[in-house]
């Protein structure tokens, strides 16, 4: 069946990537088995029989999924740094836990590896149309226009299980609903604004977001400090900033993970050069703790 999109005009016709395989499996320098993929599997399952590991075999869903948290920050960590032999270890994490999560689904009859590698197989299909699509399917020259068609695609997505819902008598999912509320704060605004904008729903301008902006410092200053109402309105403000950053195509998560960094080093200079008068940080007046800052600046440019 052809889907249609707002304007009732056919969506192009996106191949399932079972029906791609074959092609791409022939391009030159194509991915082809991976044994120790399967190995890891394996052992996984090993883990999990009854004769395996009593930890492993004890695990649920819910007891390891702090775990999975866990393991991806410490995975961006090692991204931010300079090691790769780091970084390997860190993935390696990140997969051991896709793993043998998809090992307990299997165990307790859910899925299985394979339906989780199928399923995000078909998702990047249908989500990348301009690569995988027909003639009709919408061209993308910048990453702009790939994240603006990523979002198209998941709204239809979101608009075909609301129809799902509706055959099957059930209330349909909120379009919001897709976005985890155990992510921090900072990357939940940014995708909540994201599905937002993708529905139509955004300021004209970026001019018109920083309106927004001064409209919410108006709201908090006017609220009682330290109130429930003011705690509230700091929160729209930095909300408002997060589609500030979106409308100037920056990743506020990625910026206000840089300026912690700089900080970090800032401060600790400072406290290296206290340290070098025999003085503690804490102890320096906050006249010498500006000059010190001050110091901590200029070494920065300098590099």
């Amino acid at each position: 069946m052809t889907a249609s999109n707002q304007s009732g005009a056919p969506e192009p016709e996106v191949p399932t990537a079972a029906e791609l395989d074959p092609a791409d499996a022939m391009r030159p320098g194509a991915p082809t088995t991976h044994p120790d993929f399967d190995a890891l599997v394996r052992t996984i399952w090993r883990l999990r029989q009854p004769d395996g590991c009593p930890w492993d075999r004890e695990q649920t869903h819910a007891s390891i999924a702090k775990n999975m948290i866990e393991e991806a920050y410490e995975a961006v960590d090692a991204i931010e740094g300079t090691s790769c032999r780091h970084l390997r270890e860190e993935l390696g994490d990140v997969l051991m836990q896709v793993v043998l999560q998809s090992q307990i689904a299997a165990d307790d009859g859910e899925f299985d590896i394979d339906a989780v590698c199928r399923d995000i197989n078909e998702k990047l299909v249908r989500r990348h149309p301009h690569v995988f699509g027909d003639a009709d399917a919408p061209h993308a020259a910048t990453s702009d226009d790939v994240l603006g068609i990523w979002e198209k695609v998941k709204l239809g997505e979101h608009k075909k299980s609301e129809e799902e819902a509706a055959a099957e008598g059930t209330a349909p999912e909120s379009l919001l609903d897709s976005v985890p509320v155990q992510l921090p704060a900072l990357m939940q605004a940014q995708k909540i604004s994201r599905k937002a904008v993708a529905a139509g729903f955004d300021w004209d301008s970026v001019d018109s977001v920083w309106e927004q902006v001064q409209s919410e410092v108006e709201e908090f200053k006017s609220a009682a400090p330290g109130s429930a109402d003011a705690e509230m309105e700091f929160g729209d403000i930095l909300f408002a900033l997060v589609n500030v950053a979106r409308r100037e195509h920056i990743d506020a998560e990625t910026a206000l993970r840089a300026s912690c960094a700089k900080f970090r080093r800032r401060w600790a200079y400072m406290e290296q050069a206290a340290r070098a008068e025999g003085h503690d940080i804490a102890d320096v007046s906050r006249q010498d703790q500006e000059a010190l800052w001050a110091q901590a600046k200029l070494k920065e440019t300098e590099l």
